[in-house]
């Protein structure tokens, strides 16, 4: 069981065309480290050969005159899954940033084994750890007073996650313990999302509960969900959200 010293990781980011598993990746970094050292980088822009909606543009700031005339997907993907190898992958949402690379390689015929890598979302670890206002990137990085990298862009991403993660990390000796602490579900104090983000679960209106957990949310939220109206069950607190005429 090596230490978490001693482990080679890669940290990864795509910016893309959108969230959909239709969408294409215009721009991927990676970059192979160890807690005290780089070792490798990558980063590529992407001809998505589609055009980029003005939403993404206004995101990530990457237009379709940059991206024209950049490599296809097909000729990114060697060079990257090479440097990702079967080291551990670090990422904020990482799954679904697997997910693309997984569905181009895909797409294009190129071997991937991608989904067979551990893998450490620094987005549930810093919902573990808690100590932060917001679990978004930018919030971590000021959170833990990173220094800024710039525009929201892949690499910039990568190299603030890295340091994010080595914070949020510092309570672990191995890798083992970090996938066993996120191997449970974990409870959330405030939604994150949606009309209420920011709002204190205990706060959210019970119909509103009702319809989040019926929604596509990741295993966190969707737990949280369950054990706030499992709670409101439990207590008068349920009955009072429920009944709109208890107090007429």
């Amino acid at each position: 069981m090596p230490n978490l010293k001693q482990q080679t990781f890669v940290c990864l980011d795509c910016e893309t065309t959108g969230l959909n598993k239709t969408d294409q990746i215009i721009e991927v970094a990676a970059i192979k480290f160890t807690l005290d050292a780089e070792l490798e980088h990558f980063e590529s822009l992407v001809d998505p050969l589609i055009e980029i909606p003005s939403a993404s543009i206004a995101i990530h700031h990457i237009t379709q005159e940059m991206v024209r005339g950049q490599p296809t997907i097909d000729k990114v993907l060697l060079p990257l899954l090479t440097l990702i190898g079967e080291h551990p992958i670090i990422g904020h949402g990482i799954l679904f940033d697997i997910d693309m690379i997984a569905n181009a390689a895909s797409a294009s015929n190129i071997p991937c084994s991608i989904k067979n890598n551990a893998s450490f979302d620094t987005l549930r670890l810093a919902r573990l750890y808690g100590g932060s206002p917001s679990n978004s990137l930018e919030m971590l990085r000021q959170h833990f007073n990173i220094q800024a990298e710039g525009a929201h862009r892949a690499m910039s991403d990568v190299v603030v996650n890295i340091q994010v993660f080595k914070q949020l990390s510092k309570n672990f000796k191995t890798t083992e313990q970090i996938q066993a602490a996120l191997s449970k579900p974990i409870l959330m104090k405030n939604m994150p999302l949606g009309k209420h983000k920011g709002r204190p679960m205990r706060e959210l209106p019970i119909n509103y509960l009702f319809w989040a957990v019926n929604q596509d949310f990741d295993q966190d939220l969707l737990y949280s969900l369950r054990s706030e109206i499992a709670r409101r069950k439990n207590g008068s607190s349920f009955f009072q959200s429920a009944n709109p005429f208890l107090s007429l």
